[in-house]
């Protein structure tokens, strides 16, 4: 109980930090509005009868949940970089407190960028279907989503030993992007791409997601015509299996090899790649 006080207190304040503080205030806007300005511009395209755009939202709305494991992952490894990992191992309940600080702060993030992203796309995208029914459908495939990501956002920070070295992560993220039907159905590409888009949870936390938001008749351009709430279900939920038995594991391994020297020469590399 004394670390999940703690890691409450830490979650809570590291968000309200990320509000108050200009490059990731910037952060928080740029890519939603990013996404808008994306509805805007295709809001008079048609896939199968439907507006392209209500068929994207809800793709980007699960994508926006999914860059919680990026962000994860940056935030653990910069923590590591700069020293604040190893203070939190010296501290007693410090690591699980440090962890549930970081679940709450990316969550809370993460859910403040979907609003600021909904808000203003249910007013410029037609064909939604937006009522009571839709928010506990919304809920159940977000909140597992988040526990499908997050774990494996927080191995893959204990993997990378630099905060440069992250950027080996962005490129496989975006083409799994591109193969999820985030922006399009996952029926416009060719069979082989369907599958292999059908292995990563965006593409499951996307579909749960427009069987939310669209009208029943939206389901015919989808992989077997079915929104497939089980095999949603199914899939993240082993993603959340294997993601809360490596992290614990990942995490403990790395935390016992951070020390002040490990730190220290790290910061001496950072400051001779500015200099």
């Amino acid at each position: 109980m004394t670390a999940l006080r703690a890691g409450w207190a830490r979650g809570l304040a590291e968000l309200r930090q990320s509000f108050t503080n200009g490059p990731e205030l910037f952060s928080h806007l740029l890519w939603p509005g990013l996404m808008v300005a994306v509805l805007f511009f295709v809001r008079d395209v048609s896939f199968g009868g439907l507006p392209l755009a209500a068929l994207a939202l809800p793709g980007i709305l699960g994508m926006n949940a999914a860059t919680g494991m990026i962000s994860m992952s940056q935030q653990l490894t910069a923590d590591r970089e700069d020293g604040t990992l190893l203070r939190a191992k010296a501290t007693p309940h410090g690591m699980p407190a440090y962890l549930v600080g970081k679940v709450i702060s990316v969550s809370g993030g993460v859910l403040a960028d979907l609003v600021i992203f909904l808000v203003p796309a249910v007013f410029l995208v037609d064909g939604l279907r937006i009522g009571p029914g839709s928010w506990p459908t919304l809920a159940w495939v977000l909140a597992l989503g988040l526990v499908a990501t997050l774990p494996l956002g927080a191995v893959l920070g204990s993997l990378f030993p630099s905060a440069r070295a992250q950027g080996l992560v962005q490129l496989p993220f975006m083409a799994v992007i591109g193969i999820s039907g985030v922006f399009y159905p996952l029926t416009a590409l060719p069979a082989w791409l369907q599958v292999i888009g059908q292995l990563f949870p965006i593409y499951w936390m996307g579909l749960g997601m427009r069987s939310a938001l669209l009208p029943d008749s939206a389901v015919a351009v989808e992989v077997g015509e079915s929104w497939r709430h089980l095999e949603i279900a199914g899939v993240l939920g082993a993603w959340a299996v294997l993601g809360l038995l490596l992290a614990p594991v990942v995490l403990r391994r790395m935390a016992r090899r951070e020390s002040g020297s490990g730190v220290a020469a790290r910061r001496e590399r950072a400051l001779r790649r500015v200099g």
